[in-house]
């Protein structure tokens, strides 16, 4: 049992109420090798190798350490590649559409956070301590922090919008029972950004904000999505901030831009965070399981507990409007979804290991050292297998480890100056050069 134990938390397997990521993942469209885990409460669940959880120890991507805490994640070195992918194609995307990029600090003085409310409405969520007398808050949320930027210096609306974007880790308690895998932790990182414009450029910026999101979702594979409105319940007023006016002014907004794109929404009453409204873009995987992913906050209540203002062109102040936005969400959570949805087949462009270079024997080692040099001069990530084992062997492991490409040398090919190239998942491409591989390499990155 105690074995039992080390192993789920190695990898992240948690005793979960929250998620039904394991009972959806044995449904028959994700048929797979069943295995029995025991939990705890000796309640028996189902994983299936598809979970991200099995993928992420074969692949060795990521683990969880009891010794280090229930909900805090461990990346490798693999699966460090892999998200330091997503994150440089995150900022060059951002970058090209007007965001500055800022990096902000993971604690904070109390105060910081009775001003935002997050004290009044999220304090059982919030890690708060006490040092030298006096309290302070690990971040729970970037949004305080990139305000504390924009206030910084008077801004004109000759400004605005000002967009400030940032890959922020943050924390939150979450009960050790909703604990899940990559799925629900108490440390992520959020893919966070800030919009501070005025009142008449909000709807352009929420539409703006939709093409984006589809754009970067798609890059990673996903072409379906459902969309929901999240309004603030009538009923129970004293769970927001904020006026009736306010919130049925911003819940319409958002609802006209979705109408102007012609996209189809679910209103979901009571489903709005304490601040405001917003828009929540839902993916669908290969397996048709749908995962909470973009979302996009309407907030007029943090400028005005802020004071956040700009001075417009009549040389008064005037309040910023202030729009939330998280594209792929939890970082953690969206590799965890994007592990499932290729089952660990990740595109090329995202493979920690593009290429395993294999030799068959000894002597051909040094031309296989030759080939790896110059797959990475390329910047082609490319490993060198110069184990002593057989090449049937080698190839064996290149598949387990879901390598997209294999260049074998033998002592043809050693001879003729050519790789012997094989695909993941398809077979033998034939003997090619280097300068072909990369063409094959390129034209998958491009898909």
């Amino acid at each position: 049992m105690l074995l039992l134990r080390v192993w789920c938390f190695k990898w992240g397997i948690q005793k979960h109420n929250s998620e039904n990521v394991l009972k959806e993942s044995a449904s028959p469209k994700n048929p797979v090798n069943k295995k029995l885990l025991e939990n705890k409460s000796e309640e028996k669940r189902e994983l299936s190798d598809a979970d991200h959880r099995i993928l992420g120890q074969r692949l060795d991507l990521f683990s969880i350490s009891e010794d280090v805490g229930v909900g805090l994640i461990l990346w490798h070195p693999e699966g460090t590649v892999i998200r330091n992918l997503i994150r440089d194609f995150w900022e060059r995307e951002h970058l090209k559409n007007g965001y500055q990029l800022v990096c902000t600090p993971h604690i904070a003085r109390s105060v910081l956070w009775r001003i935002s409310g997050h004290l009044d409405y999220y304090k059982d969520n919030m890690y708060v301590f006490n040092k030298d007398g006096e309290d302070f808050v690990v971040k729970p949320m970037n949004c305080p922090f990139h305000i504390q930027i924009y206030k910084s210096q008077p801004r004109s609306y000759r400004e605005l919008p000002i967009k400030y974007a940032e890959w922020g880790t943050v924390y939150r308690y979450e009960r050790s029972g909703t604990l899940h895998g990559l799925m629900r932790l108490r440390g992520f990182t959020q893919d966070d950004a800030h919009i501070f414009c005025a009142a008449n450029q909000v709807e352009k910026e929420i539409l703006s904000l939709l093409d984006f999101a589809k754009h970067l979702l798609q890059k990673f594979g996903f072409d379906e999505y459902r969309v929901y409105l999240s309004s603030r319940d009538p009923e129970q007023p004293n769970k927001y901030m904020g006026s009736e006016q306010k919130w049925n002014h911003a819940q319409n907004c958002l609802a006209r831009a979705l109408k102007k794109k012609r996209i189809s929404y679910k209103e979901m009453p009571g489903e709005a965070v304490f601040y405001g409204p917003k828009i929540d873009l839902n993916i669908v995987d290969a397996s048709n399981r749908e995962w909470q992913c973009s979302t996009i906050q309407f907030d007029f209540n943090l400028p005005r507990r802020f004071d956040m203002t700009y001075v417009d062109a009549d040389g008064k102040e005037h309040e910023v409007v202030m729009i939330h936005r998280a594209l792929l969400g939890a970082v953690e959570r969206f590799f965890a979804i994007l592990t499932e949805h290729c089952h660990g087949n990740f595109p090329v462009w995202l493979a920690p290991t593009q290429v395993a270079v294999l030799p068959v024997s000894s002597n051909c080692i040094g031309y296989a050292r030759e080939v790896q040099r110059k797959l990475l001069t390329y910047g082609i990530r490319a490993k060198l297998d110069d184990e002593s084992s057989t090449i049937s062997y080698k190839i064996r492991q290149a598949e387990l480890q879901k390598v997209p490409y294999m260049a074998i040398t033998g002592k043809r090919e050693t001879e003729a100056k050519k790789i012997a190239v094989r695909k993941h998942g398809t077979g033998n491409f034939g003997s090619l050069t280097i300068q072909e591989l990369l063409k094959l390499i390129e034209k998958d990155s491009k898909q």
